[in-house]
């Protein structure tokens, strides 16, 4: 009982620090710009992450952090293990004024104790028997790609901005949303059926069809051999 209070108690410490951490990551440009005053700032960052917990009802962030760690290695020890260590990364980075993301801390905090966990426990065995490696994959390459991504996007839209033929910009506008329409349908469908396999277990769609409302000249309709 004592053990789970202090996990708690920590997790708490987490989240506060990781306001002051991650929050002054995304506020940082638009105060160091003037655009809006660190108040407004803080004011406004908070208002959205409120909206985004109430209307994004898919945690997929929380989701990948809580399944790194295969559910046999999971014990109240790695979860106390891991808080600690991304609690110590956050204060050290913040010290030194070094942006870092404390998901990606507390996922690789999580990781590194249950794999240590689980060679004592159980002895040496195969590190992906532990750890999704996948899904911690993809974590650290989008930690190299982000800043790539990021720049990219900027060289678009000042290459926007700095056009003068307004027709121009309209039409590299126009051209960008109808490609961006197209990825973020193949994005939705992929999405649905991934939570359709992760949440209702069905891996193809079904339909029902009701025998009475079929017309009997298709009722006797012979299959095609």
């Amino acid at each position: 009982m004592e053990l789970i209070i202090i996990v708690i108690a920590l997790a708490l410490i987490f989240d506060f620090i990781n306001g002051f951490h991650d929050a002054a990551n995304s506020i940082a440009t638009i105060v160091s710009t003037k655009v809006l005053s660190p108040l407004q700032a803080v004011l406004w960052a908070a208002f959205f992450n409120f909206v985004a917990f109430l209307i994004f009802k898919d945690h997929a962030v929380a989701n990948t952090i809580g399944k790194t760690v295969y559910a046999d290695f999971i014990t109240l020890p790695v979860i106390l293990s891991g808080l600690i260590a991304a609690i110590f990364w956050n204060l050290l980075t913040w010290w030194y004024g070094i942006p870092s993301s404390s998901s990606h801390t507390l996922i690789g905090g999580f990781a590194g104790a249950a794999i240590c966990h689980a060679f004592i426990a159980k002895g040496m065995m195969p590190v992906n028997e532990i750890i999704d490696g996948d899904k911690i994959g993809k974590t650290v390459l989008f930690i190299f790609l982000a800043p790539i991504i990021g720049m990219i996007i900027s060289i678009f839209f000042t290459l926007i901005f700095i056009q003068r033929n307004t027709w121009l910009k309209v039409g590299i506008l126009l051209g960008s949303a109808v490609l961006l329409f197209y990825v973020f349908v193949g994005f939705q469908q992929n999405k649905l059926d991934e939570n359709m396999k992760k949440f209702f277990k069905v891996d193809k769609y079904t339909y029902e069809v009701n025998i009475s409302t079929i017309p009997p000249k298709l009722k006797s309709l012979k299959k095609p051999k």
